[in-house]
């Protein structure tokens, strides 16, 4: 079956680092378009980066210059290199892989950005 794996979350302290990764199995990984999302208490979930099977990479604008998306199509992992970590970052952190109608959900790891 379909499973979305992600891990490396954890606590840090504002302007850290941390490497978040998404295992993926049970469907075509390299064809998908890859993303992560975030959604903090209260707010609804929101686009962090997204990566095609091309290549092309988008970012939200509050992440852009600090976060980084890569894909590693023979592991079937996906990655979110943060740096600079700001408070605001604070989520729990969503991987997705989406395909022409097929849209799939990680369990979600959390991230905390605290002093």
């Amino acid at each position: 079956q379909v499973q979305l794996v992600e891990s490396g979350g954890g606590l840090v302290q504002p302007g850290g680092s941390l490497r978040l990764s998404c295992a993926a199995s049970g469907f075509s990984f390299s064809i998908y378009t890859m993303g992560w999302y975030r959604q903090a208490p209260g707010k609804q979930r929101e686009l962090v980066a997204t990566l095609t099977s091309g290549g092309s990479t988008n970012y939200a604008d509050s992440v852009k210059g600090r976060f980084t998306i890569s894909r590693d199509n023979a592991e079937k992992t996906v990655f979110l290199q943060m740096n600079s970590l700001k408070p605001e970052d604070t989520a729990v952190y969503y991987c997705n892989g989406k395909f022409k109608v097929r849209n799939y959900w990680g369990q979600g790891t959390q991230v905390t950005v605290s002093s």
